[in-house]
């Protein structure tokens, strides 16, 4: 794997760039898809404007996220901080910056939060997918070493290479994909069409996502510390037991 897929000159079109692009392409489609489906009062153009506002949002989110926990090395090296494709977009810092300028444009416009967090919640999950190839390309997001056959050596230039040259390691990032995919077909081709209260695919995708994330972190290498815990466990429990709780006491499973 290689993280530039081509070159021009100067100019570099990387992997972990494109899958953000084909993740922003797919869910357009799909969130225009669902809100058309439930009669939500919003044209094509808001809705594209909430996506833009909101990517937006994540993205800074998640590098000031990131940036946060890796402070130290980011005061040394201050022209580092915009330099996202190095990698550092925490999804829990992403999902806070989204949801905050999401639940702020659609207050503006008196449009639930709950009904459009229902429709993005699938290409929410989907676009992780496809960010998760991009780190497996750019060669970041990675395991620990392994013995397991399925184990990858990454390139000495990547970030997994760097920390572990010539070494087998878990490829986490995959791991992450195959779990996102299934989040997303389960919500795609059975639990979107079922009825339920407003709320209940996106408390779910957080709940699913959460556990799952809570798994694959205990593999990785590079994991956001907080003190002597892996952050993304702490955030990712705390998550899914919120989001459990408010499906069960809202009992949003059913109209």
């Amino acid at each position: 794997m290689h993280p530039i897929l081509f070159q021009f000159g100067p100019i570099q079109i990387r992997f972990y760039g494109l899958m953000y692009v084909i993740a922003i392409l797919v869910g357009s489609v799909l969130i225009k898809r669902e809100v058309r489906r439930k009669a939500i009062p919003l044209t094509d153009d808001d809705v594209m404007n909430f996506i833009l506002w909101s990517v937006l949002g994540g993205i800074l989110g998640a590098r000031i996220y990131y940036v946060v926990f890796n402070l130290d090395y980011y005061l040394a090296n201050p022209k580092e901080i915009p330099a996202v494709w190095h990698g550092g977009l925490a999804i829990h810092g992403g999902l806070i910056g989204g949801i905050l300028v999401a639940y702020s444009y659609l207050k503006r416009r008196n449009i639930s939060f709950w009904k459009i967090a229902d429709c993005v919640a699938p290409a929410i999950i989907l676009g992780q997918a496809f960010g998760r190839f991009g780190n497996f390309m750019n060669g970041d997001a990675h395991g620990m070493p392994t013995t397991m056959p399925w184990g990858i050596v990454f390139p000495p230039e990547s970030i997994a290479g760097r920390q572990f040259p010539n070494t087998p390691l878990h490829p986490t990032m995959l791991y992450e994909m195959a779990i996102n995919i299934f989040i997303f077909l389960l919500f795609w081709l059975s639990l979107r069409k079922r009825e339920h209260k407003d709320g209940f695919i996106f408390a779910a995708y957080l709940m699913l996502y959460s556990l799952g994330r809570f798994v694959v972190e205990h593999f990785r290498a590079d994991s956001l510390m907080l003190g002597p815990l892996r952050a993304a466990q702490v955030v990712s429990l705390t998550l899914a037991v919120i989001a459990l709780t408010v499906i069960v006491k809202g009992r949003l499973w059913r109209k």
